[in-house]
């Protein structure tokens, strides 16, 4: 049996002289306690040095991805291919299924030979001759470092860790500035109150108490290239009425000074964002067109590092900052949150709170193709980005324009804006609701007269002497109605005494007279069924 070793300085193939210790994983490392042992187990049979460390870093590299260099080609052709009836040890599965499919040679890798390896590193200075010890020792780290650039595929434009660091910076001047500009404020309002009031940009109103100093330097100082013509005049006029305390020049030049700071770190903070800018454009151009830049670094700073971010799924870029709402959702079982940090990218800042969900949504999906595009992708242009963002432009006009379309007709017509008018919810007030007494609808009313007439004709069916008393009420009635219509209206009061005075002397004729006011209301009684039917009629 055949064991290819690799090593940082070459290739070395050695042949196992006791195949039956192989079979004692266990007790292996008993037989290469000394060199004496080793020698005894394996012997070294050919070895390759590499020239310099470009070659080894090359066979290296050619190891790590499982292909075979043209080194260790040139060795298995040379060696190995005389006895190809034995097989080959080696320590990678991968290797050797290159190795059997090109070459042709049978290999093995078990648990056996994986210990054989280990027992043969540890006395691989005794083993492998003509190779001091210091000398392998400076090869292994030249080829650890060279080894370790190419698996980070070090690139000074490709490289995501600058962003990271930007940002925080960005973010660390944001709030120093703040802290900075309101100690200022706070400070120089002892002295000129009224500037705080009249300017409001934090960065002009550092500009300008660093040229005034004094208040009552306002009206010899020159303002005009730090503030506007109307603003300068009311600056000025508002300084010479000025209710602030007096200040020492010690105090005016620490303010002075707080302010020199104030502008620098402004200076700073806009060089920094174009820095940022052109970082992101050159490492991320996709995901910078679709999200922006600040988004987008941001998001690559929460996952540590672009390649990261280019392994999460979309949903994940999606809620990506808002991890804290989404567990106490999760905890709460109520709703989780829709956007993170994606929510102050501009293209879901600029729709309605309606469809912001959508658009975060279908951006967080197209973001994330992007980022793998950028992160794993050769091209460094900017045109996938771009056309997303046209097709989620497009999406989001369709979503506006959904609810402003007609519902009835072809649905492809704008609906027309209609005249405003202005509806009232002033409620008048009904007083049907005042009266306690159940209102009886017109054809209630009529079958109630049916039946009252129909017990009425019941009643009057059987012959009376009534009948007589009847007829003499009704000339009685008739001559007192014409009397009374050729009366003015005044002597009514007078016949009604009159009236009451004869229904006392006389009892025996109230009898007749109640006959005669029923006989009249009976036939108002029919008059008013006339009218009813003759509306219902009508209707």
């Amino acid at each position: 049996m055949l064991v290819l070793f690799e090593t940082a300085a070459g290739y070395a193939i050695f042949k196992v002289l006791d195949e039956s210790k192989l079979q004692k994983v266990d007790s292996l490392y008993k037989e290469f306690e000394t060199p004496e042992k080793a020698n005894k187990v394996v012997k070294l049979k050919h070895f390759e040095k590499f020239q310099d460390t470009t070659e080894a870093l090359a066979a290296a590299t050619a190891l790590v991805e499982g292909k075979i260099g043209k080194s260790l080609k040139k060795v298995l052709k040379k060696v190995v291919a005389k006895e190809a009836h034995e097989q080959l040890a080696i320590s990678d599965v991968k290797l050797g299924g290159v190795i059997k499919e090109k070459l042709d040679l049978s290999c093995v890798h078990s648990p056996a030979v994986a210990e054989l390896m280990r027992c043969i590193r540890s006395q691989m200075e005794a083993l492998i001759t003509g190779l001091p010890p210091r000398e392998i020792s400076a090869m292994s780290l030249g080829l650890a470092h060279s080894l370790s650039r190419y698996k980070l595929k070090f690139s000074p434009d490709k490289v995501d860790t600058m962003i990271v660091q930007a940002i925080s910076l960005l973010d660390d001047l944001d709030k120093e500035l703040n802290n900075y500009i309101m100690r200022c404020r706070e400070w120089y309002g002892w002295h000129f109150p009224e500037l705080g009031k009249i300017v409001t940009d934090n960065l002009a109103y550092c500009k300008s108490v660093r040229k005034i100093g004094d208040r009552t330097n306002v009206a010899g100082s020159d303002l005009s290239d730090l503030l506007p013509e109307e603003i300068e005049a009311e600056v000025k006029l508002a300084a010479e009425i000025s209710m602030g305390t007096e200040v020492s020049e010690q105090d005016i030049g620490n303010i002075r000074h707080l302010c020199d700071q104030v502008i620098d770190i402004s200076d700073y903070r806009t060089q920094l964002y174009d820095y940022l800018k052109n970082r992101m454009m050159a490492i991320a151009p996709n995901l910078t067109v679709m999200v922006g830049e600040l988004v987008g670094a941001r998001l690559i700073s929460h996952a540590g590092s672009l390649l990261n971010l280019a392994k999460h799924p979309a949903s994940t870029v999606q809620i990506l900052g808002a991890e804290k709402a989404l567990f106490r959702a999760l905890k709460t079982r109520k709703d989780t949150p829709k956007y993170g940090l994606i929510y102050h990218a501009s293209l879901v800042g600029q729709t309605t709170a309606k469809n912001k969900g959508k658009i975060s949504r279908m951006l967080a999906a197209k973001a994330a193709l992007a980022i793998r595009y950028d992160a794993l992708g050769e091209d460094t242009n900017a045109e996938m980005g771009a056309e997303n963002r046209a097709k989620l432009e497009a999406r989001l006009r369709q979503l506006e324009e959904r609810g402003i379309r007609r519902i009835s007709g072809t649905g492809k017509a704008m609906a027309k804006a209609d005249k405003y008018q202005h509806k009232s919810e002033v409620r008048m007030y009904d007083p049907s609701g005042d009266s306690t007494i159940p209102s009886t609808s017109k054809k209630r009313k009529f079958e109630e007269m049916k039946e009252e007439e129909e017990e009425e004709e019941a009643a009057e069916a059987p012959e009376t002497p009534v009948v007589k008393a009847k007829k003499a009420k009704k000339e009685a009635v008739t001559e007192e109605e014409e009397a009374v219509e050729e009366e003015p209206p005044k002597k009514k009061k007078k016949k009604k005494k009159d009236k009451k005075a004869e229904a006392e002397a006389e009892e025996p004729k109230e009898e007749e007279e109640e006959v005669a006011v029923t006989e009249s209301t009976e036939k108002k009684k029919k008059k008013k069924k006339k009218k009813a039917k003759e509306e219902e009629d009508d209707e």
